[in-house]
Formats: structure tokens, sequence, C-alpha cells
């Protein structure tokens, strides 16, 4: 027989409302930005007037825990869907100000028309015209009386039928009597568990990640400091993509700016720097795996809730190392130094825009690995190398593109038992053997997508060996990434289409130069044999039509950069398919050269 794993009861919405306000229930997003528009909370309020439902919500209980003393805490209710409907109903009729996406505190004024009984978004018009109630809130405020409410608004609306109006605004305050359903979940359940009760519940909601369920169990902490470190993390995301939003920061959460936190990401106001921004999930990853030698973020859940994995219990002293493990882990994460080293690092492996940057986890793991090596004292240049090494290998194998938390888990398990070093090498050597050179990377380069990991670590090595553009006598593939390049096909994508092949087809990777705008609109959708012909001529004293290169040593240099066969510019032009088998043995054979040299 299956075990209740969750209790559904009805409350009044009054009754809901008091248990958030004196903490009873946790809304861990409280602090985050209020994402729904105003006429949004003007349709909720419009709908509980007319009696109709507006979903459940759902309520998970920390567990209780063992204090220092001996005695047990009982875990405070934290609200993981309903946050929205809660935080609308806290701002019309209480009054509360909300917290935009742009992290602007704001009041969101709903009024009323008695007459009409409609509601809307309150606005200047509206505020002036008498026939409106222009803010409900002053219907709800704990000392309001409806007697002084209808004589004062039938004093301004003098046809107004007061029996009426009277009756109306007893019907606005009766909303807060209407029933809510509450999922509280068992504190026992497992996130899986949790997670699949949300998403049978509101499928048509967000989804929830584990990262989400951490980041409520840090917000909803007033003990160890959890609400500044959810700030802390939400706003080096938002500040790493938006510098010119610190002074909002500094003026309009002034317990933030006079934190710890706060002048440690400060150095972002003149960061404009886009090739790593993190998201909390990945901050999360990050902080988490680094400091406590773990990859799966429901441990994270547990460990903050105070779960001590070895007795099973939850123990206060668990939850207190927790958030302050958790924190040093944060800390380190948004230390200037190693941030900045780590974009460094990856750079001087080629990755030098975002562009080329597609796997956060990637990323992320290469951070670990960085923090990791930095906590061991590792001499800087064996931690870059190391680093760089990793990072391109886990790209090749997309190592973490299937289940990184369980590859994050295993990988800093190893580490921790076997060392970094020792463990990194050992699993390079065996994810890149001479077969993956010769036969399996060709295999995969098989591919028309442009964003395949192989094509963005073919243009990275291109960049850290210094190679210039398909026919470019000046200027590098480092150069065309960070400025300006067109992706040239060698075969041109017309000419091919003319003669019946795919988009699959035409648009292999193996078919892609790196070229400057005016080289790729020169050659047009010339066929290869005339085009190649003319280079050779351009090489023999002929015109200059393609790029500047006028000698024939010259010319095949770089069609060798672009792993391009030399014999194209004598006039042997191969099948379609010759070409891109040739091209693609080329092409693993420079990664490989650039690996090596990493």
């Amino acid at each position: 027989m299956a075990t209740q794993r969750y209790s559904v009861t009805p409350h009044p919405i009054e009754t809901l409302l008091t248990w958030v306000k004196s903490g009873e229930i946790a809304i861990p997003e409280i602090q985050r930005p209020f994402v729904w528009d105003a006429t949004k909370v003007r349709n909720l309020l419009d709908s509980l007037y007319q009696g109709y439902p507006v979903g459940y919500l759902i309520a998970w209980r920390n567990p209780s825990v063992r204090l220092k003393d001996g005695s047990t805490s009982s875990g405070k209710r934290i609200l993981i869907d309903g946050q929205q409907r809660v935080t609308a109903l806290m701002a019309a009729l209480l009054g509360q100000e909300v917290l935009t996406k742009d992290y602007e505190t704001v009041r969101i004024g709903i009024a009323f028309h008695p007459v009409d009984e409609r509601f809307e978004v309150s606005n200047p018009a509206i505020q002036k015209d008498a026939s409106w109630i222009p803010d409900l809130a002053t219907v709800f405020a704990p000392d309001a009386s409806l007697t002084k409410l209808t004589r004062e608004y039938t004093a301004r609306n003098p046809e107004a039928d007061q029996d009426r109006i009277s009756l109306v605004l007893e019907k606005v305050r009766k909303v807060i009597n209407n029933q809510v359903g509450i999922i509280e979940l068992a504190e026992d359940l497992d996130i899986e568990t949790v997670t699949e009760i949300f998403i049978r519940v509101n499928s048509a909601g967000a989804s929830l990640s584990q990262a989400d369920f951490a980041m409520s169990k840090i917000a909803a902490n007033d003990t160890y400091g959890g609400n500044m470190l959810r700030k802390a993390i939400d706003y080096f995301c938002h500040l790493a993509v938006a510098p010119e939003f610190l002074p909002r920061i500094e003026k309009g959460d002034k317990a933030f700016a006079t934190s710890e936190f706060l002048p440690k990401m400060r150095w972002l106001k003149n960061v404009n720097d886009d090739l790593y921004d993190p998201t909390y999930t990945d901050m999360l990853r990050v902080a988490f795996t680094s400091e406590f030698r773990r990859g799966k973020l429901q441990d994270l859940v547990a460990l903050l809730s105070g779960r001590n994995f070895e007795t099973k219990q939850y123990e206060e002293a668990v939850a207190e190392e927790a958030f302050s493990r958790l924190k040093t882990g944060v800390l380190n994460f948004i230390n200037k130094t190693h941030f900045d080293r780590l974009t460094m690092i990856l750079r001087s492996a080629g990755f030098v825009t975002s562009r080329l940057i597609r796997s956060q986890n990637a990323i992320n793991f290469a951070y670990i690995l960085y923090l990791r090596g930095r906590a061991e004292s590792m001499p800087a240049a064996d931690l870059e190398r190391l680093v760089r090494r990793w990072y391109v290998m886990s790209l090749l194998r997309g190592r973490y593109s299937g289940s990184p938390e369980t590859a994050f888990d295993f990988d800093i398990r190893q580490i921790e038992t076997r060392g970094l070093a020792t463990y990194t090498d050992a699993v390079i050597d065996a994810e890149l053997p001479e077969s993956f050179w010769n036969t399996l990377l060709p295999q995969e380069m098989e591919t028309s997508s442009g964003s395949s990991p192989y094509f963005l670590v073919y243009q990275a090595a291109q960049a850290k060996l210094g190679d210039l553009g398909f026919l470019s006598r000046d200027i590098t593939v480092r150069d065309l990434l960070l400025n300006r390049s067109d992706v040239h096909h060698v075969y041109p994508r017309n000419y091919l289409k003319g003669h019946g092949l795919t988009r699959g087809r035409y648009n292999q990777i193996a078919n892609f130069v790196l070229a400057q705008s005016e080289i790729n609109i020169g050659i047009g959708d010339r066929d290869p044999k005339s085009y190649f012909g003319e280079l050779a001529d351009q090489c023999n004293g002929g015109a200059k039509k393609y790029g500047g290169i006028t000698t024939i040593e010259e010319m095949r240099a770089n069609l060798r950069m672009s792993c391009l066969p030399v014999c194209l510019l004598g006039g042997e032009i191969p099948t379609f398919d010759d070409f891109l088998e040739r091209r693609r043995k080329l092409m693993a054979q420079k990664i490989k050269t650039y690996f090596e040299g990493l």
C-alpha cells in the first residue's frame, strides 16, 4: 500500500497571509524578482472576487532539526509553488512593495470601481477619477471601516446607491475568506519525489530544478545568513550581465551594500566581458562541488537542511557548517583574481569570444578544477595547463552534456581519492588515445551543426595556433573571431544546391572556413574549379581577385592553415564527398596538434 506523501488542506487567504507575515510560511523567492505584470495581479483579484479557484499552493516543510542543546526545532514551511500568487496578494491587499525583474522596489496598486465591480491597475487617470477606489489596500487596512469607506465614496459620487456600495465593498473584503488549498509535502521526501509531485500538480508552471530547491533553502534561512547569501548569488549573476546595475543595489539595498559581499563583487562594474556569464545554477554547482567535494545539488539541499549522512538525522550543527562552507565557496567564486584567471585560461586556449562557448557545465567544471588546484597550491603554470586540457577534452568528448551532476559527482570524488593531476592525466589519456584523433574524431565531425563542439574547438585551435583567415595575407582567425568574420563554404552553397544537395549536406562543418567578408562575397557562387584556378593565376602574376596573397608558397601555406588539400590549387578538384573526408582528417590532426600544445 502506497504511503501518503502529502496532505491537502484548504485555508482562508487571510490565514495564509498571516502565516507569511509571521514567518510560519517562508516565501524563498520574496527577495527575487516578481515577474508577474500588474495585469496578472488584477486578474487574480478578479478571479477571487468572482469565486473562481486560483490553484493550489505547494509547501514543503523543512525537516525538524536537533539543536545543540539536544532539543528539537520543527522546520518551517517553504512555499515552493505559489510564490508569485502569494506575493501578488501581499502587494495588492496589504500594500507591500515588490522587487521587479530590474531589482527595483515598487508598489503595485490595484484600483476598484464599486459601481461597475471592476478591478484595474491603478494609474494617474484613475487616481483623479472619483468613481474609483484607487488603491485596494485601503479597503484591507487593519483599521479600515467599511461604513466610513462607503460614506466617503458616496460623498464623492452622490449618484451611487449607498446600500449597494456597502454590499459591494463587503464582498470585496470577503475575498480573504476564500479558501486556497495548500498541498503540504512530507519533510522526509527526496527532491526527485518533490519534483515529480510539483510537475504533476502544476504541469503548466515553470519546471523546478535542484538549484531552485537549494536556493529556496538558502533564502528561507534567517539563522546563518541565508538571505544575504542568496542575494550575493543573485546580484553577482545579474551584475555579470549588467554591470550598470551596481548603483541600484547600492541605493536600493542598503543592508546588502554594507555587507561583506558587495565590496567583493564591485569589480564587476567595469567588466564588459561575456565569456562566462554564470547563472545561479552555475554558481551553486561550482561553489558546492569545489568546497564540499560532491557533485549532486540534492546533497547540498540535504546538508543545508542539517542532514547528517552518517546518522541519517537532521542536526543544527550540520546546517550551520553547510552554510559556512557554502559561503566560502561563493566568496571563492566571486573573487576577482579567481574569476579573471579562469577567463584568461579559456582565452589562452583559443576561446577568445563567447561565440565559441556552448557548454556552461564544461566551464563550470574547469572552474572547479581551478579552485581545487588553488586550494592545493599547485604551481600556476601547471594548473593553467591542466584546466585548459581538461576543458578541451570535456568538450570533445561531451563529458558534461548528458547527466552533468552524475559526471561532476564522479569526477570530484575520483579527484579526492586519486589526486588532481594524477586523475586528470589518466582520464585525458584514456579519452583521447591515438584512435580518437585518427578515426573517431573525423567520424564525429560528419555534422552540419555550426555550433558543434568539434567546429568550435577547431576555431579555437586556429586562434591559438595563430592561423590566418582563409586567403588572408595579414588578418588572423583570432582577428576575425574578435571582430567580424564570415563562415565561407569552400564548395559554395548555391553551387552545391544547384547539384541537388540538401542543407544537411552542403552545410557540413568540413565545408566551412573562416574568411573576411569581402573574400567570401568575392568568391560568391563560383564553382571550386573556377575560383581555385583564379587563385593559382593570382600567384603567377594574374589579377588579385581574392585577398592579397600573390606567391604560390604563401597560398599553399594558407590552405594548409585552413586544412584544405593543396591539390586544389593545381586544378585537382575532388568530388565533394572525397573533399569532406580528406578535410575532416586534416581538421582532426590540427585539433590534435593544438591539444598537444595546450
